[in-house]
């Protein structure tokens, strides 16, 4: 059985940007947006989750990552673009429910 894996990039109103992996990406994200995980989201509140890509388990999840982390600023704002050309908050849209 496989499990899906998650790498995620959150971010705050001045476009900081935070890169992460999870596979379970509602909680995850919860607990960014809670500041419940000390840390780089915490200190620079980065509580929106700006894009995510799905991937068939954690390790390509976690080679996906550093391949993003890798990526410069320009290149990460234009793969949010992709799915968020706005840099909407669509942490609500992955649960289904309005903000």
């Amino acid at each position: 059985m496989t499990k899906d894996g998650y790498v995620y990039i959150m971010g705050n109103k001045r476009l900081t940007l935070y890169t992460g992996v999870s596979s379970n990406l509602i909680s995850r994200v919860y607990q960014h947006k809670h500041n419940l995980v000390p840390g780089f989201t915490s200190k620079y509140n980065c509580h929106k989750l700006l894009y995510y890509e799905v991937l068939e388990s954690i390790n390509q999840a976690i080679v996906r990552e550093k391949q993003i982390k890798n990526m410069n600023r320009e290149d990460k704002l234009n793969l949010i673009k992709t799915i968020n050309p706005k840099f909407m908050e669509i942490y609500y849209q992955i649960l289904d429910k309005p903000e």
